[in-house]
């Protein structure tokens, strides 16, 4: 599981491997380290008598070193040519699938399902008041503001028609209206409306009807009560 900070700034950073180079580049660069060799070998006296070589040998075996560098020239070309060419929206296209926790660092308490002889409509995550708390996906915010028993609220709608709704919250940080991105910050853990303790309470509502948040997240890469999200574990992996 990794850490990270809610308030963390850059939050698709992670570490990378040294990409292999092309094959063809790397038989490009050793045949001409090869032929190089030779040549050296020549020069230097490796042989008996440098004099009594063959100039045509000596001839191809200039022409194969040329040879060589011409074609890690244009494996060089052609890999530069092949990142440039790279459609520049396809980072942003994958990061309008991203989904994410809420907050790090929480005890996940009281489950979606009846409490108290009541249907308990989402889930409480307990935290220290004033932990900040983000979108758990891209979206635009449609309540930002008192919400009655929810206290201070956070309803962020997505583009395929899903709300989470964020309650409870001791101060917010975003106005309705506003667009979000998946990890931006709304608002700060609090103990608003009706409210047991410093906890955030998050819904999911589907056309209009609230679901379980946690198999409905576990689909989207993100187990809420493991504290685990899909996308990290990829780019810690890359």
């Amino acid at each position: 599981m990794r850490q990270r900070l809610s308030s963390e700034p850059d939050r698709y950073r992670g570490r990378r491997r040294v990409p292999t180079p092309p094959r063809s580049r790397y038989a490009a660069v050793v045949t001409t380290a090869f032929v190089g060799a030779g040549v050296v070998a020549l020069g230097a006296g490796a042989l008996p008598d440098a004099k009594s070589v063959s100039p045509a040998v000596l001839d191809e075996l200039k022409q194969a070193s040329v040879t060589s560098q011409d074609a890690a020239s244009r494996a060089d070309s052609a890999e530069r040519a092949s990142r440039s060419d790279r459609p520049a929206t396809t980072a942003a296209a994958a990061e309008q699938d991203v989904w994410l926790l809420p907050l790090q660092g929480y005890d996940f308490n009281s489950p979606y399902g009846m409490r108290w002889g009541k249907l308990h409509t989402g889930v409480d995550l307990v935290a220290p008041e004033g932990t900040p708390y983000v979108a758990i996906h891209d979206g635009t915010v449609t309540k930002a503001g008192w919400f009655g028993g929810y206290g201070y609220t956070v309803i962020v709608k997505h583009a395929d028609g899903s709300e989470a709704i964020y309650g409870h919250s001791s101060s917010l940080t975003v106005q309705e209206g506003q667009q979000v991105k998946a990890g931006d910050q709304l608002g700060l853990v609090g103990n608003t409306g009706h409210s047991y303790g410093s906890h955030l309470h998050l819904e999911i509502h589907v056309k209009g009807e609230p679901l379980d948040p946690v198999p409905w997240l576990q689909k989207r890469g993100v187990d809420i009560k493991l504290q685990v999200e899909a996308f990290y574990t990829e780019a810690a992996a890359s």
